[in-house]
């Protein structure tokens, strides 16, 4: 099986807990960047280790390369995500994705075009996360948040109750929403696709869950999993290059 590097946004490395739940069988080695907080200096912070990072992975051979952090990797604009991808790539000679582009590619896996929004965010990371999806064409139909600014504690200390309820809340201000959409790493998403999707009769994407199906589509893998909502369940293996 592949081994897969993961820069994270923590000070620790640290492999996001839904990893070895989702891929068992998948070595993940992270390398940490250290966030300080949701929070355009405390991205800041971490921002210019990302490459670094993504350096020392690749020599440790690894297969690919996936850089976890959806606001890490947004909140300079859709240009630095794209940017940084490519410069990853042409350093490493690696495939490479960021968790900003694995909710797009997750978000037209499932054919998604109006967004019920769920964060962790405040409001000016929010407008970023906007911009991003309003750059790969995507209508922002509605976006509840959290307001969490604190790194680490903070939107992981969400129950899945919580996250179902505000999700619940997007879709009520956006009923003609044709996808849901769960933006924050922090948050703990595996569990709240299927309910969701039972409810509300929508596809739910997220985060981490997203990262770690494009990662395994990196390597040529279908990442499919039953249980977890339509994106994992209906996965297939990406056309060959």
């Amino acid at each position: 099986m592949p081994t897969i590097g993961l820069v994270v946004p923590q000070a620790t490395d640290v492999v996001p807990d839904e990893a070895p739940l989702m891929y068992p069988d998948v070595t993940f080695i992270p390398h940490r960047t250290g966030v300080g907080s949701l929070t355009p200096a405390g991205y800041d912070q971490a921002a210019d280790k990302i490459v670094p990072a993504a350096d020392a992975l690749a020599k440790r051979g690894v297969d690919a390369i996936m850089v976890i952090g959806t606001s890490l990797t947004f909140y300079r604009g859709p240009q630095f995500n794209e940017d940084l991808q490519k410069e990853i790539r042409s350093r490493t000679g690696l495939p490479v994705s960021t968790m900003s582009t694995a909710i797009v590619d997750g978000l037209r896996a499932v054919g998604a075009n109006k967004l019920a929004i769920t964060t962790a965010y405040t409001k000016v990371v929010n407008d970023k996360l906007a911009e991003l999806l309003r750059f790969h064409g995507f209508d922002v139909g509605a976006l509840q948040s959290f307001g969490i600014t604190q790194f680490g504690g903070g939107a992981s200390a969400k129950s899945e109750a919580e996250i179902i309820d505000l999700s619940s809340a997007a879709v009520a201000d956006a009923p003609d929403a044709d996808a849901i959409l769960i933006s924050c790493g922090g948050l703990r998403t595996l569990g709240v696709a299927q309910p969701l999707e039972q409810r509300h009769g929508k596809p739910v994407v997220s985060s981490t869950p997203a990262a770690l199906w494009a990662a395994m589509r990196l390597v040529g893998e279908s990442g499919r999993l039953a249980g977890y909502g339509l994106l994992l369940e209906k996965a297939t293996k990406p056309a060959a290059a």
